[in-house]
């Protein structure tokens, strides 16, 4: 039988095991980052250290943290692509996959596009515009930056899912991060170093933002999608002209 101050001090752990729920579903704490201290956490929630330690031992049981010994507790990788999955393989390992994923990107992309002009506060714009512009200063690095600028880019895009306060369409983003990524490598790989693509790319980019920040929601998943199209014609196109390529050097060399 608890004793009434025991009692007391589970409730007070289930509180805390769901206020950091919360935390992570609606993308404050992300996965892998590191919890605050157990003395900050007790100081904002106004908690002993022994429900705080209880609600954390909650967590860990439920699989939601982890803790390391001297590091202290990090949000878990649960749905990790990384360990995850044959069938993580196998997406990554086939071409086609590619196409796939930019029309799932459309999809997604501009539904949180549509909702981040509805939805954004000022403080997501004010992100937004951070990796905006980080982004573009990118561009100035040269050749040499393409894997940085295409994180950037991503990163860009996922501040876009933030804004659209639809946490299950953020963790669906960051779930499919290291697949989405190569979708974005693809892009900057591949049409950079075209000056009309790339002139295309960074208007659609610019259209987003302005469309988001100007909450324009109609205008913000026209330019999202037309954006991943774009992306997905001139792809295709790149790769009708190495199919022409090679069929031509093979008549020249006579083969067929």
């Amino acid at each position: 039988m608890l004793t009434e101050n025991a009692q007391e001090r589970r409730q007070l752990a289930d509180v805390v095991a769901e206020r950091i729920e919360q935390l992570i579903v609606n993308g404050i704490l992300k996965v892998g980052q590191a919890l605050p201290s157990e003395r900050r956490l007790c100081e904002k929630l106004g908690i002993s250290r022994s429900a705080m330690r209880e609600g954390l031992r909650i967590l860990r049981g439920r699989g939601i943290i982890e803790t390391a010994q001297g590091r202290g507790s990090f949000v878990a990788q649960f749905l990790n692509v990384h360990d995850a999955s044959p069938l993580m393989h196998l997406f990554q390992s086939q071409p086609r996959t590619l196409f796939d994923l930019l029309e799932v990107r459309a999809l997604l992309e501009g539904e949180s596009a549509r909702l981040a002009a509805l939805r954004g506060t000022d403080a997501d714009f004010i992100l937004l515009r951070r990796r905006y512009e980080a982004m573009l200063a990118a561009h100035t690095k040269g050749t040499a930056a393409l894997q940085e600028y295409a994180r950037l880019d991503h990163a860009f895009h996922l501040a876009v899912g933030e804004a659209s306060h639809n946490p299950v369409l953020v963790h669906t983003l960051q779930l499919l991060t290291d697949l989405m990524l190569s979708t974005v490598f693809a892009s900057v790989n591949n049409l950079y170093h075209r000056p009309v693509q790339k002139q295309q790319i960074d208007h659609l980019h610019s259209r987003l933002f302005h469309a988001i920040t100007e909450r324009l929601p109609d205008q913000a998943q026209r330019a999202a999608r037309d954006h991943i199209h774009s992306i997905r014609d001139n792809l295709k196109e790149i790769e009708q002209e190495e199919q022409r390529l090679v069929r031509a050097t093979m008549r020249l060399e006579g083969w067929i």
